[in-house]
């Protein structure tokens, strides 16, 4: 078997009156071969409170995602503090430095990008997008929040479907979870 680690891509979340909503494609691959189609790379935590989604290693996202939610019990559901207390980590234990993804993270409040060399980002306009796809779902996604008035989960649907049609990386198999 190959080496190569497998990887996931493409996750934007955006957020519309009061309703937030986090969307991923389904693609996993191992260098240029396609290896699952129908991937959920979302993820609701603290009793659905908040979303997460990742795109990179999956194996190192599924390792985040568990010491995430250990953040997010610590400090009582408290995401700034949470996210970033697990950046702090993740930047210098010397096991999670070596860990190989991108986290988005939103609530009803909040909206995240988190790496492993310790960024912490806000986006100015909430809308979160990580992954190979994720500029192109990001671009999308501003166009529909400024020129239409469709619902979050919609634009989260058109903002992957446009990432689709032009990274080879990311697929039509959508997820979308909201709170």
């Amino acid at each position: 078997m190959n080496s190569e680690t497998w990887h996931s891509t493409t996750i934007i979340g955006v957020r519309r009156n009061g309703k937030v909503a986090m969307a991923s494609d389904g693609q996993v691959t191992m260098g240029e071969t396609i290896i699952k189609q129908t991937a959920h790379k979302v993820r609701r935590l603290h009793d659905g409170k908040v979303l997460v989604g990742f795109a990179g290693a999956t194996a190192d996202a599924f390792t985040l995602f568990e010491r995430f939610e250990q953040k997010l019990d610590e400090y009582s559901g408290n995401l700034p503090r949470a996210v970033v207390e697990l950046a702090k980590d993740w930047r210098t234990d010397r096991v999670l430095r070596r860990l190989e993804a991108l986290l988005g993270i939103m609530d009803g409040q909040y909206s995240y990008v988190v790496s492993g060399s310790g960024d912490v980002i806000e986006p100015d306009d909430g809308v979160v997008a990580v992954g190979s796809g994720g500029p192109y779902a990001l671009a999308a996604a501003r166009l529909l929040l400024k020129h239409t008035q469709l619902p979050a989960d919609k634009i989260a649907r058109e903002a992957i479907e446009a990432a689709a049609a032009v990274c080879v990386y990311t697929n039509t198999e959508i997820t979308i979870e909201t709170i």
